[in-house]
């Protein structure tokens, strides 16, 4: 495997259909947790037993407060140097797909075009109805605390000490039910349903189509390039989408710290061992050219 930037910015300018799947460590210098691995436990709780629907049935309060404190890290987040190099992009090269397993909506906030990514997992500042019966979502809602309730999970930490909520010394505060973000769609027809985040929860689907749609994007010809940035893409789907994208030709580009995750690249295929903030804006220099510095300076 190679690790030449030079030869990669060569073979990036010359290729038209390219594609990049980004994980977690695309936002690690915006400063928010990554789901596995260091940082994955929220007070004593495992995060990704919180993130089932099952989870949600048994305490929703409980889950609630986790994804509270999810948005207000988000909403406090600014995009870094790696969300605009790969919105930059997107905006040159219009055969560019992005598909990003982050829910913070970074990527959108960095002037991602829409059309050039497809957000796998959902968006955390996005609620829908517990009741899938129902249909009823509301878009990049940006209120914090979302409802008075949740104001625990918006309280920040005192310089040089641990916020409140994250404090296992401090109970997790109690909250009932019914002062949980409710659905008004149900409420008006005289129902009860509490709204949910606006993520995809282990152990269910992806969103009608959007899969069909990546596959669709996929066979429509050669790909040249595939980026795999901040994630070994273990999860499914996006496992797959590497092994999809060789199959169509694919020269495989992984950027990621962890030097596993470059497991499985063949001698043709490139690693750089290093955050996406440090390595997208010089891998994609030729084709967009410097980031302004206020970009770069973004998650500083």
């Amino acid at each position: 495997m190679k690790s030449d930037v030079q030869e990669f910015k060569k073979l990036l300018k010359s290729s038209d259909r390219v594609m990049a799947l980004c994980g977690a460590g695309l936002s690690v210098a915006s400063g928010l947790p990554t789901f596995r691995g260091a940082g994955g436990l929220w007070r004593e709780f495992d995060s990704t037993d919180l993130a089932t629907p099952d989870a949600f049935e048994d305490d929703p309060a409980l889950v609630w407060l986790f994804y509270a404190w999810r948005r207000h890290m988000a909403l406090n987040a600014q995009p870094n140097a790696g969300h605009y190099a790969l919105a930059e992009l997107a905006k040159k090269n219009k055969n560019f797909l992005c598909l990003t397993q982050n829910v913070d909506g970074l990527s959108p906030r960095a002037g991602h075009p829409q059309e050039g990514i497809r957000m796998l997992h959902g968006n955390l500042l996005d609620v829908k109805c517990w009741d899938e019966k129902c249909g009823y979502i509301e878009h990049n809602v940006t209120r914090d605390p979302l409802c008075p309730a949740l104001a625990p999970a918006a309280v920040d930490a005192a310089p040089g000490e641990i916020a409140p909520l994250l404090n296992p010394a401090i109970p997790t505060p109690e909250i009932k039910v019914e002062d949980l973000p409710h659905c008004p769609a149900c409420e008006r027809r005289g129902k009860k349903n509490l709204l949910r985040p606006g993520v995809v929860w282990f152990g269910e689907a992806l969103p009608d189509g959007m899969l069909e749609g990546v596959d669709n994007w996929l066979y429509r010809g050669k790909v040249d390039v595939m980026l795999v940035v901040g994630t070994a893409a273990a999860v499914y789907p996006a496992a797959g989408y590497t092994r999809k994208a060789k199959r169509r030709g694919a020269v495989v580009a992984v950027v990621n710290p962890d030097p596993t995750s470059a497991e499985g690249l063949d001698e043709n295929d490139f690693f750089f061992q290093g955050g996406a903030d440090e390595f997208l804006p010089k891998l994609f220099e030729d084709v967009i050219g410097k980031l302004p510095a206020g970009e770069q300076r973004a998650a500083a």
